[in-house]
């Protein structure tokens, strides 16, 4: 059926369609989609993914999945939100397409909608950080077994909207140069990258055209009133200043946006406005995610910034005035609408962001803009790296003519305005020997030549001050000593893995002044408060001591530990004590400082939310349909106590960690929530396969292999040393998916099926009938279906129990070689998205299997 390209639109969007989001619905119907593209805020950016999705209804030939990244860490389940919106009016639409929706960060996890099913569309949003990791191979808080299924599926048959792209030019390079590899090297279905952007730095493929500048609607919002004043300050008077002039509409009912460049100025601001009266709430980078989602749920200040204006009439809207303060974090990804802006003088590409945040859809007649900046002489004296780029934008707003509206900004001189726009990172060229080693996820410790990815997302910056990250866990209180050696703390990480939501990030010489200071307070315990550093690598050092970091050097600390995961116990260094402000945390004060449990999943139930994982001391009971992944024993007779003089208490003996299956990181657990029989498990595999491959556009060569090795994937289980490590002690009954009562009998090992089901394929010849390249991506795709075999299996794995005469030392090495040789063949995204083919249908199987056996049969 032909859709109706402005009627399927409003339906979809809420809004009529404006001349440039048609004019992109037909660049993708002729297969030809912009490179970049230039809109102004305010006018419907994040509409690409309604236009992407009709595109596709209409039958264009444009990638399966849309992933929608935002430059900043913000809130972006905003843009998920808006997302949600409209498949609830696909049908409506007519839109036949099912879509998925997925997050990549925040206190909500990855539903796993995007992964579980690649032949269906799907839309993924996420940060620069968590995108551009896993891209790399290299995922943030991401286990080694997912890196390459997330790479895979992002990398292939998608096409990437960068959103406000000039603020990240780093990773907008980076996005070039993986496309253009993956043409050099003919990827399966290269990834398309989009670039959206309000600040142009040159030239874009798709901008507003006069048709926009004749529609009304564009033309209230591009005229908007701003009315733009600047007022000179001294430094020490900046806050002062500010937080007069938001005291000038104290009694107008408004909702006034600050913007201030340095935490240091919010903090002081907030705390003179709360005292004057107002109601004021602060949006800065150094929040937790935790604290930011429950800013955008629940804060009655936040949302008057972010409900939908167009919803509501000005007669309609509440007349107590609010105050938002916010760093940068609130310039970019975040959907604020205010009707008065007060802020400090930035570069020009941030002002722009800011401007953008106000009176946005032209509602207002009296919305003003005031900006204090220093005098020109203070600026040119100024040794900040930014100093000059600062003044060329004092110079810029003069030249505005008292209105900050989007039309008087675009005509701004074009070469001036690139030339205000903050200092460019050093952006650093991405080779394909980087690409091949980020590909070989298997070698989790450092390997030469291989760098932390992090430089190549954002650029190096000699003039920004190096960040840390901090997080607060039980376990660094509660394994200690002996313990360590028997629970490696890596191991326990990777368990329960670091999310977004409960991680803060600031400046390193920030948070060492607040741990010294806190180290003076504690000064007869510091010696005794651990804290676990994780570096860049992954690699953590759990013998530090709160002394011990407070002792380092300053001219080397912020080296030391730049980049760096902080771990902190507690019950000693409690966020409220200087690295979290008390309103940041939590707001109410109720909660913990370790918010690790509280990671969840979007449902339709009464709460519209459900945990994914928590841990329970001693003999609590296990919480319902999650399963056991770890014991740890605290108590073994000899440990009585926790060191705490705190506590009296006899010390819990035993502390389980469960997680909800094939919900949280493993993709596919052998605990399940019943037995599953291995014949049937094999047999679900390789219906999903086949129903998934059906719906792609593989070559049939491709697609037989595929299916056959998801036929085949599971053989090895059939080991009595297996069987026996979930609990299945009857041979005559094989099982590949234990069930409750067996999880807690089962006995470790470190043999891996994958590596029996590639030597029961060769020795039984059940690879016979396949051509050579064939059973070479059979093969493959059997031994990697858990992350192995990228390029290895480490040497304690290469065994078979059953004795099987294999030469496991040339069969490990035909493995890394096998990699190699199919790398070259599909591409290092192309064989990490045929990997993950299998591995969804792994995951669809054991999600719903076709039937499931009682305990005991």
């Amino acid at each position: 059926m032909t859709l109706k390209f402005h009627t399927a639109f409003k339906v979809l969007t809420g809004n009529a369609p404006f001349p440039w989001q048609k004019a992109l619905f037909d660049r993708l119907m002729a297969g030809d989609p912009p490179n970049t593209c230039d809109v102004p805020t305010g006018l419907g950016k994040t509409s690409v993914i309604a236009v992407w999705l009709l595109a596709r209804a209409e039958g264009a030939k444009v990638p399966r999945r849309l992933v929608y990244v935002v430059n900043r860490r913000t809130v972006v389940d905003q843009t998920t939100d808006e997302v949600q919106r409209i498949r609830e009016h696909l049908q409506e639409a007519g839109v036949r397409e099912d879509l998925s929706v997925s997050t990549l960060r925040g206190q909500m996890a990855d539903n796993r909608e995007w992964s579980r099913d690649p032949s269906r569309p799907a839309v993924i949003c996420g940060t620069v950080d968590m995108i551009g990791s896993r891209l790399l191979f290299s995922g943030y808080r991401s286990s080694f077994r997912l890196r390459p299924l997330h790479a895979g599926f992002l990398g292939q048959d998608a096409l990437l909207v960068h959103d406000e792209a000039h603020l990240e030019p780093a990773f907008q390079k980076l996005l070039e140069q993986i496309a253009d590899e993956q043409k050099r090297r003919k990827d399966l279905a290269p990834l398309k990258v989009m670039a959206l952007t309000a600040t142009p730095h040159g030239k874009s493929d798709l901008s507003l055209s006069a048709k926009d500048e004749a529609n009304p609607e564009v033309t209230k919002r591009i005229n908007a009133t701003k009315r733009l004043f600047l007022h000179s300050h001294v430094t020490k008077d900046l806050v002062e200043k500010v937080t007069g002039q938001v005291l000038e509409f104290a009694s107008s009912g408004r909702a006034i946006l600050v913007f201030l460049r340095s935490v240091e100025d919010v903090t002081t601001a907030v705390g003179r406005l709360r005292k004057a009266g107002l109601k004021v709430q602060q949006l800065t980078g150094t929040m937790r995610g935790f604290e930011r989602d429950r800013l955008a749920e629940k804060d009655p200040v936040f949302l008057r910034f972010v409900a939908r204006p167009e919803q509501r009439t000005i007669s309609d809207e509440p007349t107590e005035t609010v105050v938002l303060v916010c760093t940068s974090a609130g310039e970019v990804g975040v959907n604020l609408s205010a009707d008065h802006l007060v802020c400090d003088l930035s570069t020009f590409d941030s002002m722009a962001q800011r401007f953008g945040r106000v009176n946005r859809l032209g509602r207002r007649e009296d919305t003003e803009v005031h900006v204090f900046h220093p005098e020109s002489a203070s600026l040119e004296e100024d040794k900040a790296p930014d100093a000059p780029k600062r003044l060329a934008t004092l110079s810029l707003l003069t030249d505005l003519h008292g209105s900050a509206c989007p039309a008087a900004i675009g005509k701004l001189d074009p070469k001036l305005r690139r030339e205000a726009f903050s200092p460019q990172p050093e952006v650093l060229p991405a080779t394909d020997v980087l690409f091949d080693a980020w590909a070989m996820t298997t070698i989790r410790d450092r390997l030469p030549g291989r760098p932390p990815v992090s430089a190549y997302l954002h650029g190096v910056s000699s003039w920004e001050p190096p960040t840390t990250q901090v997080t607060w866990r039980e376990e660094v209180d509660r394994i200690q000593g002996d313990l360590l050696s028997r629970y490696p703390p890596r191991d326990l990480i990777d368990d329960f893995p670091l999310k977004p939501h409960e991680l803060l990030q600031d400046r390193t010489s920030r948070i060492l002044e607040t741990l010294r200071g806190l180290a003076e307070k504690h000064e007869k315990e510091a010696a005794k408060i651990p804290i676990w550093v994780i570096d860049e690598y992954g690699e953590v050092d759990a013998n530090q001591t709160l002394a011990e970091l407070a002792a380092v050097d300053r001219k080397i600390a912020d080296e030391q530990y730049a980049n760096c995961t902080l771990l902190l116990p507690p019950r000693w260094l409690r966020p409220v004590e200087g690295i979290l402000s008390e309103e940041s945390w939590n707001g109410d004060g109720t909660s913990g400082a370790d918010v690790a449990d509280e990671w969840f999943e979007k449902t339709k139930d009464p709460d519209g939310k459900r945990k994914l994982r928590c841990r329970v001391i001693d003999q609590g009971p296990p919480p319902p349909e999650m399963r056991l992944i770890r014991t740890i024993v605290l108590d073994d007779g000899e440990r009585a106590e926790l060191e705490d003089s705190e506590r009296t208490e006899k010390t819990e003996s035993r502390w389980r960690w469960y997680e909800l299956p094939l919900r949280a990181d493993d993709e596919n657990s052998r605990a399940a929530r019943a037995r599953v029989a291995l014949d049937v498990h094999r047999g679900d595999v390789e219906g999903w396969a086949r129903r998934i491959v059906g719906g792609l556009s593989l070559d049939p060569a491709t697609e037989q292999a595929i299916v056959v090795a998801a036929k085949l994937h599971d053989l090895g289980k059939s080991r009595k040393l297996w069987q026996r490590s979930i609990g299945n002690w009857n041979q005559e009954r094989l099982l590949a998916k234990s069930g409750s009562k067996d999880r807690a009998a089962g006995q470790g090992t470190s043999y891996r099926h994958e590596l029996g089901s590639v030597v029961d394929c060769e020795r039984k010849g059940l690879l016979s009938e396949l051509t050579p390249d064939q059973k070479d991506l059979v093969l493959h795709l059997i031994a990697a279906h858990h992350g192995r075999a990228r390029p290895h299996f480490p040497a304690e794995e290469l065994f078979d129990p059953e004795g099987s005469g294999v030469d496991f030392g040339a069969l490990g090495s035909e493995i890394m070689i096998r990699f190699a040789r199919l790398q070259r063949r599909y591409g290092r995204w192309g064989l990490a998205y045929l990997e993950s083919l299998l591995r969804a249908a792994d995951y669809a199987a054991s999600a719903e299997p076709s039937a499931t056996l009682e305990d005991g049969q």
